[in-house]
């Protein structure tokens, strides 16, 4: 689908969509429990796909209203009848693969084309060492997967390099296996605020993770425990409330974004990003409040990515309409996203009129005015909502691939456009 996107400015009350991170743990963990009512959760293309997987393994996941209330396996997933399809959901075919080795058979998961070129090695090679048959039918570590269960536990490490992703399938199932594990982080663990919200989950469903901090990240897992997690409601999502927030910042706007409360989510970290950029913004911690006014000039920062990875659209379109020159670094793992976004904004920034350098792990903004082109979405939902914001800045803005949004953000386009951004369906692709 292609929308256009005119000059806007945008003022009004909206909620924050439900936390995608949250969403897929606690529909995982619920579904390795007995019984679980979800309350708010996300229900995106993402987050529909780990519950199709889900029910594939043997859980039984029904909507009530808002909800989803989950029979669940208690800890023994059953072979599936057929291939899983985790469509463009990495953080699905991630934490599955690793459910699935939890089996007494073979599981065979894939994905769309898009998904079919991520990397998956590290957590294919660990669970090959905890007694787990783990291959690609490719031999060349990306989907289609093949597992062959069942888990066992040992002494194994892991690098923390890559994905984040690797780490919290782990921390997920070794808990089940039979025998203890511990789970060494080989080298600097990137994305690690969504690593904590996995422990925060896991905690909440009942199980003990040991962490040992003396030389490197070490996780101590015993097994042969049991996941009861009963009923949870998920929080706010930082991730999408970054764009509307970056659209109130860079526009004469007024936006109030509820429902986003403290948690363990490092995007909250958008809102320390957004001041220092030099954006009137508060923080209302107590109610979950957050208003952000417009109209202000935005400075240049320097934005260290390795820990909130899913912020760096956000952060680059900030930074095209900043004073100055921004540099976004520690980010070569953006790469391995749903496509290489480093290279995706230093394609698109530039027909704005953006100064933009790119290099293996970074790229180097430089502010300026915008003027309007036709973008290309690169089918990723952060991309799209990223150069959307911008857009709103340049006007006579046209982007492709804006179905892409379903993975996160379905109301995306509907909530903006409630506040007052002039955006309008051209074509469907």
């Amino acid at each position: 689908m292609r929308v256009s996107i005119g000059k806007s400015s945008v003022n009004g009350e909206v909620f924050a969509p439900p936390s995608k991170s949250y969403t897929h743990r606690a529909i995982t963990l619920g579904a390795l429990s007995k019984e679980s009512l979800i309350r708010r959760p996300l229900l995106s293309a993402d987050t529909l796909a780990t519950v199709r997987a889900c029910e594939m393994l043997g859980a039984t996941i029904e909507k009530r209203g808002e909800d989803l209330r989950i029979r669940g396996v208690e800890g023994k997933p059953q072979v599936p009848d057929n291939v899983i399809d985790v469509a463009n959901s990495g953080t699905t075919l991630r934490l599955m693969t690793a459910v699935a080795a939890l089996t007494d058979g073979i599981t065979v998961l894939t994905g769309d084309d898009s998904l079919r070129t991520r990397p998956n090695g590290p957590l294919l090679e660990v669970l090959n060492k905890l007694g787990v048959r783990a291959c690609s039918t490719r031999k060349n570590e990306r989907a289609p997967l093949i597992v062959e269960g069942e888990l066992e536990g040992a002494i194994v490490q892991i690098d923390g390099s890559i994905s984040s992703q690797f780490i919290s399938a782990l921390l997920i199932a070794c808990p089940l296996a039979n025998t203890s594990t511990t789970l060494s982080i080989i080298g600097e663990l990137k994305s690690k605020p969504y690593v904590d919200v996995t422990l925060e989950m896991i905690c909440l469903a009942g199980a003990e993770i040991h962490m040992d901090n003396n030389n490197r990240i070490k996780f101590i897992i015993p097994g042969k425990q049991k996941y009861a997690l009963k009923e949870y409601t998920v929080p706010g999502d930082f991730s999408s409330a970054s764009y509307l927030l970056a659209a109130a910042a860079v526009t004469d706007s007024e936006v109030t974004v509820k429902n986003l409360f403290r948690s363990k989510q490092g995007d909250m970290v958008i809102i320390q990003t957004l001041a220092r950029m030099g954006a009137d913004i508060r923080w209302d911690m107590e109610t979950g409040v957050v208003t952000i006014k417009g109209g202000k000039p935005l400075k240049a920062i320097t934005f260290d990515a390795g820990a909130t990875p899913d912020l760096v659209p956000t952060v680059a379109v900030l930074a095209a309409v900043a004073e100055g020159t921004t540099k976004i670094e520690n980010a070569e793992h953006v790469r391995y996203k749903e496509t290489d976004r480093l290279h995706a904004l230093a394609m698109e920034l530039p027909k704005l009129g953006v100064e933009v350098k790119e290099e293996k792990d970074s790229l180097t903004i430089t502010g300026g005015k915008l003027k309007g082109a036709e973008l290309h979405g690169w089918h990723d939902h952060r991309i799209v909502m990223a150069l959307s914001i911008a857009g709103m800045v340049a006007g006579n803005t046209t982007i492709d691939t804006t179905e892409s949004i379903s993975v996160s953000y379905p109301t995306f386009f509907k909530d903006m456009a409630e506040l007052g951004a002039e955006i309008e369906k051209i074509s469907e692709e």
